[in-house]
């Protein structure tokens, strides 16, 4: 929270979406004195990907960002930044600090991508995107109610109809890899990625090539 507040554009709304935590995140939340702050509690806990539609439904700026509760935005002028790279363009990302334990690393992506591409890459990082309305509707980017891979699979949607995301060259934001394993969260990459070309109705070549070249760029991206 601390990463938005303070950054240097201040014409923002923030919106919080409390996916029925059982932390005392509510209380930290409430306890924060910003008249930009919109406060959602849902009822029951339903996932990211309805916790994301429903700040993109509350909604009204000309750009939409994300940020997961993991993670934090590095830079404080990031928004500023983004809201330059972006005109002319309806969707943007860039490079982010890999936080796992005692690992750190600079994830390198590239300076484009298709929707064909991106099948092949994850390097879309959801707390670096910045999509511009003034090219999109709500309805272009609203993800699908899918408990892992929402964000992906909202991605997908988008480059269909755009046909083209850019990336800043430059580590805008911060990835945080809770307590679970480095080989557990390898495990789970691997079954949402698989899930998402189903979810797209590739055909099982299809699936097999682009999942061949997604474990090549994961790991070419990390190098």
């Amino acid at each position: 929270m601390n990463s938005v507040i303070h950054q240097t554009y201040k014409d923002i709304e923030i919106i919080v979406i409390d996916d029925k935590s059982t932390d005392n995140s509510l209380e930290l939340i409430k306890d924060i004195k910003d008249e930009r702050i919109i406060l959602i509690e849902l009822e029951t806990n339903r996932g990211a990907g309805v916790a994301r539609d429903k700040g993109i439904e509350a909604a009204t700026g000309n750009y939409i960002c994300f940020l997961d509760s993991d993670d934090y935005w590095i830079q404080p002028e990031k928004l500023e930044k983004q809201i330059s790279f972006i005109q002319g363009k309806a969707f943007i990302y860039s490079k982010y600090l890999y936080l796992c334990e005692n690992k750190t690393h600079i994830a390198k992506v590239p300076k484009s991508l298709t929707y064909n591409q991106l099948l092949k890459n994850s390097s879309i990082f959801t707390s670096t995107v910045m999509l511009n309305m003034k090219y999109l509707t709500k309805d272009d980017i609203y993800m699908p109610d899918m408990r892992r891979g929402q964000d992906y699979a909202a991605w997908y949607k988008i480059l269909k109809k755009i046909g083209t995301a850019y990336g800043m060259q430059e580590v805008l934001s911060a990835y945080r890899v809770g307590h679970n394993s480095l080989s557990h969260n390898k495990l789970k990459a691997i079954k949402r990625t698989w899930n998402l070309y189903k979810h797209e109705h590739l055909p099982l070549f299809k699936r097999i090539e682009c999942f061949i070249f997604y474990a090549f760029n994961a790991i070419k991206r990390r190098a």
